[in-house]
């Protein structure tokens, strides 16, 4: 079969049986198959890509707990603004409030330490009703060297050390886990009005087609599609949003759950900010700035910080908040901006604009990969970065405005215009945080084209509360479930830290709903509604 033809929904015929088949190994799919272990399954788990942790692996490993289910509720309610169910979102809400003792559980397989912080009083993101109800459950690990032990995940220091802990447990587990392995398309059968997922056909390492029975379900933990342009262009208005990880995550998990009649949400909303282009083709990725620390609105002390830099647009004037609450998560948004009477998007890219001073403060970008093969490193300084001509360096904000493309004079008088809020200490057009400003006077100036950047997606198959995948008229598919970033519960703002949190709560709830339905190949198999079965099972 070659690469590019389209295997048979049906088959008759396995090569391989299991319990439960996940696809995808990051948090979402690795917790979702130790549940189901757990819980008496005979597992399988695939991942495309030659190395595991997904972009998972690549994060910082905290997770979002809370410790009020009701006011977690709300608080998640609120950021979802009507678009995801509230059965869905309160599902989350409890699970966030019982993953402080789960994770202390799964931490003794590595000796791991757990610690927690209320994140000095901040809570959630924005102030919200219910927002002080969370907090973050970090694990630590005693001289434990991700370098060594994950060489090709290039992220924030916690994400390693959350999925050392994942791993570890899944070696305690009946779970075979197969690398380089990709999966084509869902093996299915008529139920009704409806399809049932009787399995997975497969693309083993050695080029084999392998046709797997899931004699229970399989879920799809496969992440979003951050590394599928088309996807990034048809459903996103800004172009070109670029990933700064996650080549291999195309949208595979979509892609399989549409065939077989999944609904999709959410698929606008992506976690994502704005960054740098590397000069070397051979690097497949963006480069994002560097992350400041979160800040409330209404607790404006809280961005004590000094940011570097401001952003200009492709004509030379500031026109947003560079650093908005989670600058991390919403500032590629005002980039998104097209006007019709140019015909351009005039934003996109931008230009980051800092002085000699900014440009010592500290690494201005922050590279992250999961690749094997795929690295490269920010200096602390950016001098690298200006040999390499990804930081543009000239003695004036005229000259450097000329190097860039972008209007001398005015670039000169929105720096001029920046410098006197400074002085005062109030941003009075775009309303950044007085803590975090800085003025831009000390030459040499440094500048770069920076462009919308999608660090993880949010969108997918719909899902219900127990994580089945549903079709576009709300039933679920038999079969058929979801964990993590494969259609996310986030459907409106993110909170930081949550995505982490929802791969767990996810994969819990997976893992015992999935083990409570009969196998399909059992003897009273042709008695049953598939469908009805479904709905019934808790």
């Amino acid at each position: 079969m070659s690469r590019t033809s389209k295997p048979p929904r049906t088959s008759e015929k396995f090569d391989l049986e299991y319990d439960v088949v996940v696809v995808g190994y990051g948090y979402a799919g690795g917790i979702s198959a130790l549940v189901a272990a757990d819980n008496g399954a005979k597992v399988l788990l695939i991942e495309k890509s030659s190395v595991p942790g997904g972009i998972s692996i690549c994060s910082y490993g905290a997770l979002r707990c809370a410790n009020d289910r009701d006011l977690a509720f709300q608080y998640l309610k609120k950021t979802n603004a009507g678009r995801t169910p509230d059965d869905v979102v309160r599902a989350l809400a409890d699970g966030m409030c019982e993953m402080e003792g789960y994770v202390r559980e799964l931490a003794k397989a590595s000796g791991a330490v757990v610690t927690t912080t209320e994140d000095y009083g901040k809570g959630a993101n924005y102030p919200l009703e219910g927002y002080k109800s969370f907090y973050h459950t970090n694990i630590e690990l005693p001289n434990f060297n991700a370098r060594e032990a994950y060489p090709w995940a290039h992220g924030a220091p916690g994400g390693p050390v959350t999925f050392k802990v994942v791993e570890d447990n899944l070696k305690l587990r009946d779970v075979t886990v197969m690398l380089e392995t990709e999966a084509l398309r869902l093996i299915s059968r008529n139920a009704g009005d409806t399809q049932e997922v009787l399995g997975v056909t497969i693309r083993t390492k050695d080029n084999a087609i392998k046709r797997v029975k899931a004699r229970r379900g399989v879920v799809l933990c496969t992440g979003g599609f951050e590394g599928n342009r088309e996807y990034r262009e048809q459903f996103w208005e800004g172009v070109p949003i670029n990933p700064c990880c996650g080549q291999n995550n195309t949208g595979d998990g979509i892609r399989m759950a549409q065939d077989v009649g999944a609904k999709l949400w959410h698929m606008w909303h992506f976690h994502g900010c704005y960054g740098f282009t590397y000069p070397d083709p051979k690097y497949p990725y963006m480069i994002r700035v560097k992350r400041l620390p979160d800040w409330t609105p209404t607790h404006e002390d809280q961005a004590k910080v000094k940011m570097a830099w401001i952003l200009l647009d492709q004509t030379g004037r500031r026109y947003m908040n560079e650093y908005q609450p989670y600058t991390q998560d919403t500032t590629h948004r005002p980039l998104h901006y097209f006007d019709p009477a140019t015909q351009t998007y005039p934003r996109n890219p931008s230009f980051l604009i800092c002085d000699e001073n900014g440009r010592k403060m500290y690494a201005l970008g922050r590279p992250t990969s999961n690749d094997e093969g795929v690295r490269v490193d920010w200096s602390e300084d950016n001098l690298k970065e200006v040999e390499l001509g990804i930081l543009k360096k000239a003695d004036t904000i005229e000259e450097l405005a000329a190097e860039l493309g972008i209007d001398p004079s005015l670039a000169k008088q929105s720096i001029a215009r920046w410098n006197e809020q400074c002085a005062k200490g109030s941003d009075d057009d775009h309303g950044r945080p007085a803590g975090t400003m800085t003025p831009i006077t000390t030459g040499p100036f440094y500048g770069a084209p920076v462009g919308a950047i999608v660090t993880n997606t949010q969108g997918g198959p719909a899902h219900n509360a127990r994580q089945q995948i549903v079709d576009h008229f709300g039933d679920p598919i038999p079969r058929l479930y979801a964990a993590g970033e494969m259609g996310s519960s986030f459907g409106h703002l993110y909170m930081s830290g949550s995505n982490i949190t929802e791969c767990f709560v996810n994969g819990r709830i997976v893992g015992r709903e999935i083990m409570k339905l009969k196998p399909w190949d059992s003897a009273d198999s042709g008695k049953r509604n598939p469908a009805r079965e479904m709905e019934v099972a808790k």
